[in-house]
């Protein structure tokens, strides 16, 4: 019986691979493939031998191109060309591959805007554009990547507001916005986003406050790691930042932040990193969060807080000068 088991599998796996090389690309995507393949340049072409991206008799499929069956044909579901320092504008031919599920282009020397046309490509569920020289302002049209779970833009050069739109994205889980040079407020709107675990727009120009972001009831209901940090903030800690119960990793280092910390941080269970430095926060630490069960790592220096319960067991608080003590 698992002979034959294994032999059926067997047959079943040839037939794949048979209807595979049988099927044809679809014209769409091979017109598309050609022509970002002219865009390239050599650093890409060497690779991409034929003119069937998803392969041709003995040519294999392209170098980082991953192809699947949709009836008699062929379609593109993945495009991963990163890291061969591609030079010029994004290539807008990538809109017209509207099965692609995953979209990598990071680390390379893309420059210009994301082409409006982004919003077509409406089964994209990675997008992965960090680490190239990208600007201007993120179009509004990505809120229309309903499938997206993972948006990678970080090390650009983008300006402007982080678009609202971004909240009418309900599958996205991590959003990286780092070292860019995004102004504004961050909008609130991101609380509505029921899956979303990782935000981290560190490193841009942000203004406003924690009590602005967090203003909307049941706020970022999934949200684990926040980092805030080297922007332009202000205010202080609010009590309700404590309703953020799956919250992991809290770093608001270099801001403009004031006023105590709540001890009701210490009521957030999971807790384990907390980056408070560089602010101008004042008062004592709460003794519980000394106490806290998961909290592994404290950072406090350079704000005015007052001398209180050094740290114990596995917590990392670093150590204040006597300078910065207020009595």
């Amino acid at each position: 019986m698992a002979a034959s088991s294994s032999f059926l599998a067997l047959l079943c796996f040839l037939s794949l691979i048979l209807n595979v090389s049988h099927c044809k690309t679809l014209k769409r995507d091979v017109k598309a493939l050609n022509e970002i393949k002219a865009s390239l340049g050599w650093r890409v072409v060497y690779a991409w031998v034929g003119d069937d991206p998803c392969g041709d008799g003995d040519l294999p499929a392209w170098s980082g191109v991953t192809c699947s069956i949709q009836g008699d044909y062929r379609v593109v579901t993945e495009l991963e060309v990163y890291a061969v320092s591609i030079v010029g504008p994004f290539p807008t031919a990538v809109t017209s591959l509207l099965d692609l599920t995953r979209l990598d282009l990071h680390n390379n020397k893309l420059t210009g805007p994301i082409p409006p046309q982004i919003g077509r490509l409406r089964r994209l569920r990675i997008l992965n554009l960090r680490w190239n020289k990208l600007q201007d302002v993120i179009p509004p049209e990505i809120g229309e990547l309903k499938r997206l779970t993972h948006l990678y833009l970080s090390f650009n050069s983008f300006k402007g507001e982080i678009p609202r739109e971004l909240a009418n994205l309900p599958e996205l889980r991590y959003l990286y916005l780092h070292e860019n040079r995004f102004t504004g407020r961050i909008p609130a709107e991101l609380g509505n986003l029921p899956n979303l675990r990782h935000l981290d727009v560190g490193n841009n120009h942000l203004v406003g406050t924690i009590r602005e972001l967090i203003r909307l009831e049941g706020s970022f209901p999934a949200l684990r790691n926040v980092y805030l940090n080297n922007n332009y903030l202000t205010g202080g800690i609010p009590a309700q930042l404590a309703n953020l119960t799956n919250l992991e990793i809290l770093y608001l280092s270099y801001n403009k932040m004031s006023g105590t910390i709540p001890a009701g941080l210490a009521h957030i269970p999971r807790l384990t990193y907390l980056y408070l430095d560089h602010n101008q926060f004042s008062g004592r630490i709460p003794d519980v969060l000394y106490k806290h069960p998961f909290l592994k790592e404290m950072y406090i220096e350079v704000n005015g807080f007052r001398p209180g319960v050094k740290p114990i067991g596995a917590h990392k608080v670093l150590e204040l000068s006597d300078s910065e003590f207020l009595f």
